[in-house]
């Protein structure tokens, strides 16, 4: 299978543009921007079944403001803020069924509160 990556340069030989990379199967692996050779704007990743793996902005490379990551059952795993590239605010993370498990908030990716939301015994089996 021939597979085209698209990862455009500009004259430095930098990344710049929108560029998609793919799994060997043929499968899109993620996408997004580059401006001379920096993540920039909005990514999506993609694992190889095809389901989303996570989406978010990028600032140069690093990762700035809504991001949601995702179980490979396509269910939402966690969603919040990044400032810089560090979680700041408050984020969901989330049970694989799509429950909420528990809030936290961060500040400049240290965990300053959370609140458990569900406790289940599935969740924390007994061997």
């Amino acid at each position: 299978m021939n597979i085209k990556n698209k990862i455009p340069r500009n004259d430095d030989g930098q990344a710049h543009g929108l560029c998609e990379v793919y799994f060997s199967t043929g499968q899109l692996h993620y996408k997004g921007h580059f401006v001379n050779g920096e993540k920039h704007g909005v990514w999506e990743l993609y694992y190889s079944s095809g389901k989303l793996d996570s989406k978010g902005s990028y600032i140069n490379s690093k990762k700035d403001g809504y991001w949601e990551d995702y179980y490979t059952n396509g269910q939402l795993d966690s969603k919040g803020n990044y400032v810089n590239g560090k979680k700041h605010g408050y984020w969901e993370i989330h049970w694989f069924n799509g429950g909420v498990l528990y809030k936290c908030y961060y500040d400049m990716n240290k965990k300053v509160d959370y609140e458990v939301l569900i406790v289940a015994k599935e969740m924390f089996p007994i061997y």
